[in-house]
């Protein structure tokens, strides 16, 4: 097997946080190794030195997809952390509905992997507001990173394992049995989630108006202390007055640093 030596693997780290984020520490190195090493095989690379000179030669940015796809654990499921979504329908969405007087609802779900939490999030929303729902504009922009996850997001296709923890309900109404094995969200759904590939360590975020609520869950624990702290004052800048920003449970924000005031677990709010 093709190892990797404490020179390359700092370089591919250091490239990789620069330009990600991404802080791969030391305990990583077999990781990096296990999920480039067929790579090496299938382009006949004879280290890791060459791999690293042909993803930064690669004009297309082809070559760095791909390795940000095999860095990352793209691993969510529906209904993950449901707290939050009990809170966002519960909590978020009366306060929205009674404050948002041009009715347009401006929801990011940043980090969206392939799609279950933005679908989550427009069943909830569907199914709040009714009849309703045709007065207002309520699309959810869902980003993330890797190309690969987005366009498996846009497809919607999910096997019936993997929604069984939803409401029977929902699986009634928002899913369409493809076979015996798998269901697909159906349109009404699929076209209130827009798709798009963004990288959350760009130095400026091209967002003309202020979101509602951000959720960014489970991914800042990829990041340095430095990078979420940074991350975490972006999206106070873009957060309306009276949002909220949904993180992961295993993340926290340093309530003496942030401006935004802690909720509950994971849950904070601009004031």
């Amino acid at each position: 097997m093709i190892t990797i030596t404490d020179k390359e693997f700092k370089q591919l780290a250091d490239y990789i946080y620069v330009n990600y984020g991404i802080y791969l520490k030391e305990e990583k190195r077999s990781l990096v190794m296990g999920r480039l090493f067929n790579i090496l095989i299938q382009n006949n690379f004879r280290n890791f030195s060459e791999y690293f000179n042909y993803v930064i030669s690669d004009r297309t940015g082809k070559a760095a997809d791909t390795l940000i796809e095999k860095i990352t654990t793209n691993h969510t499921f529906f209904m993950r952390e449901a707290d939050h979504f009990d809170f966002f329908k519960d909590k978020v969405l009366p306060y929205l509905a009674s404050t948002v007087k041009d009715k347009d609802l401006r929801i990011w779900s940043a980090g969206c992997s392939s799609g279950e939490e933005p679908y989550t999030l427009a069943m909830i929303i569907d199914e709040f507001f009714g009849k309703e729902k045709m007065f207002w504009n309520t699309k959810i922009l869902a980003t993330d990173i890797s190309g690969k996850v987005l366009e498996s997001a846009k497809e919607g296709v999910y096997s019936n394992d993997e929604i069984a923890t939803l409401p029977a309900a929902w699986r009634l109404k928002y899913f369409k049995n493809i076979d015996c094995e798998n269901s697909v969200i159906v349109d009404k759904i699929k076209e209130e989630v827009i798709y798009r590939k963004f990288n959350l360590m760009d130095r400026t975020f091209p967002f003309k108006r202020k979101f509602h609520v951000i959720f960014c869950r489970n991914v800042m624990i990829y990041f340095d202390a430095e990078s979420r702290k940074e991350l975490a004052r972006k999206f106070y800048d873009l957060t309306e007055h009276g949002g909220y920003l949904f993180i992961g449970h295993s993340e926290s924000l340093n309530r003496l640093e942030t401006k935004y005031k802690y909720i509950m677990p994971a849950v904070y709010r601009k004031e």
